[in-house]
């Protein structure tokens, strides 16, 4: 089978030659025999375009890097996954202007960028801490993009701080316009190009749901939104859900496209209890699902916590692929696991990124055994370390993953 056959195959429950393994690559640091140059550069660190319009990346990445990962994965004997990350757009009739306020005693600088919509100004302002990371990891911008990880805890100003700024994001984060329709048609051609003859699946991610609402409000304001203004977070909600409708629809009936996933990191129970899942969230998910299937395509999702209390109502929204199954931080035991979803979705995961980092490869060689003996019978089961591998992931724990992977495969 190719890679595309089996992915494939395991994403729709039916057999498979082996259970595969997949990554994502979030800034892993592989050997000097795998790197390429890039315009007389060394890349020294893999990362995907599923963090396209999401992420600063300190030695940019493109489309041919992916494909050359896929590759460098492949001499390895391991699947990958092409991805792609569906636009949206700005209303035409929005300005904005960028001040920084210089830091003052022990404050940082302030970055502000302030929003002229039809539906009124938005203000939305970011201490900008400058930091050093370490090499390979993702950096905060020097501008202010509306949707980004690193705002969240820096945000002087929330994008939507009352329920007073939510018609701006109506024209903030919009359906594709025929520009970004016509982007994304252009880098569907290209990974095509690529995918078909070298048999990779493709995933498209369309849709952001609470993580949209998260990366606008903040962590508390969105829990406090939902709590003291619901119908205020209803709307927000919706403004989300319709561009991700739209998103989701370009990517389902553009060619080349195997999988619809839409983010979920935001969305556990460690932020939101059943009730306010079921009250806000449920129908969304369950929205983008019915639109997938309707073109043939099946839908995954992103939850790394508080499997065990929500999967079964993922499954019962129309969720085919769960990412992941986390027996390290979700604590939820594989066999659970099957009993709860086992015949009802593919479960992504068995073992996690903190086991090959901990220089442990009886550990490594157990989770996998363990995983694959408990989970691999579903034949709806795909090996993956959650939910990344990162910069501090030493490529001996990657070394001993395959090892374990081949020997119980």
């Amino acid at each position: 089978m190719t890679a595309k056959e089996r992915i494939l195959a395991a994403w729709h429950g039916r057999p498979v030659d082996y259970v595969p393994l997949t990554t994502w690559c979030f800034g892993l640091q592989p050997p000097p025999s795998l790197r390429w140059q890039r315009d007389g550069r060394e890349i020294s660190h893999w990362y995907s375009l599923r963090m396209e319009h999401l992420h600063t990346i300190p030695q940019g990445w493109t489309l041919q890097d992916d494909f050359n990962r896929v590759l460098a994965w492949r001499s390895l004997g391991v699947d990958d996954i092409l991805d792609v990350s569906v636009p949206w757009s700005i209303d035409p009739e929005v300005s904005w202007s960028d001040s920084r306020q210089p830091a003052q005693g022990e404050q940082y600088p302030v970055l502000t960028r302030e929003y002229v919509t039809p539906a009124g100004r938005l203000r939305h302002a970011v201490s900008l801490t400058g930091e050093e990371q370490a090499d390979g990891w993702v950096v905060q911008p020097n501008d202010l993009p509306l949707i980004e990880d690193y705002n969240i805890p820096r945000a002087v100003k929330q994008a939507v701080s009352t329920p007073a700024d939510i018609p701006a994001i109506r024209h903030l984060f919009a359906a594709p316009d025929a520009a970004a329709r016509r982007w994304f048609t252009e880098r569907m051609a290209q990974i095509s190009a690529f995918a078909a003859p070298h048999g990779v699946p493709v995933q498209a991610w369309s849709a952001f749901g609470m993580d949209g609402l998260v990366w606008l409000t903040g962590t508390e304001g969105a829990i406090m939104l939902a709590l003291e203004e619901p119908e205020a977070f209803a709307r927000l909600l919706e403004i989300i859900t319709e561009t991700d409708y739209a998103r989701t629809e370009l990517a389902a009936t553009t060619p080349g496209v195997d999988m619809i996933v839409e983010r979920g990191w935001y969305s556990s129970t460690d932020f939101w209890s059943p009730t306010l899942f079921e009250e806000f969230l449920f129908a969304h998910i369950r929205t983008l699902a019915d639109l997938a299937h309707r073109h043939g395509k099946p839908f995954g999702y992103v939850m790394t916590t508080g499997v065990e209390i929500l999967g079964p109502r993922l499954a019962d929204a129309g969720v085919d692929v769960l990412y992941f199954v986390d027996p390290i931080q979700d604590r939820i035991p594989l066999q659970r696991a099957v009993e709860l979803l086992g015949d009802r979705m593919t479960l992504v995961g068995g073992t996690n990124a903190l086991s090959l980092a901990a220089g442990d490869r009886e550990r490594v060689r157990a989770e996998v055994q363990q995983a694959m003996a408990t989970l691999a019978p579903t034949q709806r089961f795909i090996l993956h370390p959650v939910d990344a591998v990162f910069p501090d992931t030493p490529w001996e724990g990657i070394e001993w993953l395959i090892e374990a992977w081949q020997h119980t495969r």
